[in-house]
């Protein structure tokens, strides 16, 4: 028995894994994607924790620590069992496939993303209002959150599209070959590396931006963060969902559903009589 499964393997495997995810019903589908819109808000908690720089570490080591924190976010929606919008996209495979129709692939994107919304705002707040961004005592994690949110509602649309597609390359290549292990050890170290490539990179995931922008924008309103003086200018709602948000979002659908799931099955797809 192989003790991995090829990538043919996998793509075969997987048209069976998107009928099983577009049957889902809305009630399931939407908890399992507020779960993992937890699980990755968490893991983007940890991740700012760690990089910001703290006892004097360099800026480049602890930008590399907290990249190390991010992939536990992944690790939990794959091993626990949750709907993530971004690995989603590989769903594309079962429709080319025409196992699935497109109206119900696009009909779970919808309910993920919904979820994975809900499931990020509401670490968000919970992070905001329970203090947790108080961490430190001179408010460095609260400033950090402040800053690295308005740095991305000032992305330029065509950058944040970029980075997008460059981002969820990663990430769904990571679910990908997290598909070719057979045991809980392999499908952890599989994905590992590509997470923590695309978080030090700085490219842009729509999900933990549903935390890491409000998140930001909640720090200005909430009690007990009185070291944020005011906001900056670029960071509001009206730029998290339109500068960020919608050119990112786009950019993850490319990166997953065109350059890793439809390159993919057109090179393994399997055959048909």
């Amino acid at each position: 028995m192989a003790e991995i499964n090829t990538p043919a393997e996998i793509t075969a495997n997987y048209v069976a894994i998107g009928v099983k995810k577009a049957g889902l019903k809305f009630g399931k589908a939407l908890v399992l994607a507020v779960l993992a819109g937890a699980f990755i808000a968490l893991a983007g908690v940890a991740n700012a924790a760690v990089s910001i720089g703290w006892m004097g570490i360099p800026a480049p080591v602890s930008r590399l620590l907290g990249a190390l924190c991010f992939p536990t976010g992944l690790a939990l929606v794959i091993l626990a069992g949750a709907e993530l919008f971004t690995g989603d996209t590989l769903m594309v495979i079962s429709a080319l496939e025409k196992r699935i129709t497109w109206a119900r692939m696009l009909r779970l994107w919808g309910i993920v993303y919904a979820g994975n919304f809900i499931g990020s705002v509401l670490v968000a707040v919970f992070v905001v209002y329970g203090q947790t961004l108080n961490l430190y005592p001179d408010g460095a994690l609260a400033a950090a959150t402040v800053k690295t949110a308005a740095a991305k509602c000032s992305l330029p649309f065509q950058v944040a599209f970029i980075r997008g597609i460059l981002c969820n390359f990663l990430v769904v290549g990571a679910v990908w070959i997290a598909m070719s292990a057979k045991d809980t050890a392999g499908k952890v170290l599989a994905l590992y590396l590509p997470i923590m490539i695309f978080v030090v990179c700085g490219y842009e995931h729509s999900i933990a931006n549903m935390y890491f922008i409000p998140a930001g924008l909640l720090v200005g309103v909430a009690g007990g963060y009185e070291q944020i003086a005011t906001l900056p200018e670029a960071l509001t709602w009206w730029n998290f969902l339109w500068k960020n948000l919608v050119p990112v979002t786009l950019g993850n659908i490319v990166g997953g559903s065109v350059f890793i799931g439809a390159a993919y099955w057109y090179v393994y797809k399997p055959e048909t009589k």
